[in-house]
């Protein structure tokens, strides 16, 4: 068994600012990969709580998307020995996580990266988390087909804290 942490180490707190009630506008982009310059913007909410003595966190979100609302979630988990933190993605429409994105925080843009496959291709997919403030925050996402050597930003999520 682990012992509980007094303090946490460096990178920890990277998503202190997170726990809380926000909502959420979404903007998506209609059919990625595929050259569209075409986007939904929809509602959503996000509730997200420290676990693991603050050392991961998980979010419960609610995507208002016209016509095919749907739940989600988050789980992140920092890793002490390599001081990365590691995200995972659940969406309730399908089963299992998907693949996780790893990486950190420098300068106030945390920017994590992993592999993935879309409509059947491997892909690399990149988040950014940028414009961190105590009521804000943005949260992109992006997939290159060419091993990261141009990204596509498909889904960008701007929040904000009401609790």
């Amino acid at each position: 068994m682990l012992p509980l942490l007094e303090t946490l180490p460096p990178g920890a707190d990277a998503f202190d600012f997170f726990p809380g009630h926000w909502t959420v506008r979404h903007r998506r982009l209609d059919r990625r990969l595929a050259g569209c310059q075409d986007w939904t913007e929809f509602p959503g909410r996000t509730v997200v709580e420290r676990i693991l003595g603050g050392l991961g966190n998980i979010d419960d979100n609610t995507l208002d998307i016209p016509g095919r609302p749907y739940r989600a979630a988050t789980v992140r988990k920092f890793d002490t020995a390599s001081g990365l933190w590691s995200i995972w993605w659940y969406d309730a429409r399908y089963p299992g996580l998907e693949p996780p994105v790893h990486g950190r925080f420098e300068n106030g843009v945390g920017t994590f990266l992993g592999d993935d496959v879309f409509e059947g291709r491997p892909i690399k997919v990149r988040f950014i988390w940028s414009g961190i403030t105590a009521k804000t925050a943005r949260w992109e996402q992006a997939f290159s087909e060419d091993g990261g050597e141009s990204w596509e930003t498909n889904w960008i999520m701007d929040f904000e804290r009401t609790a």
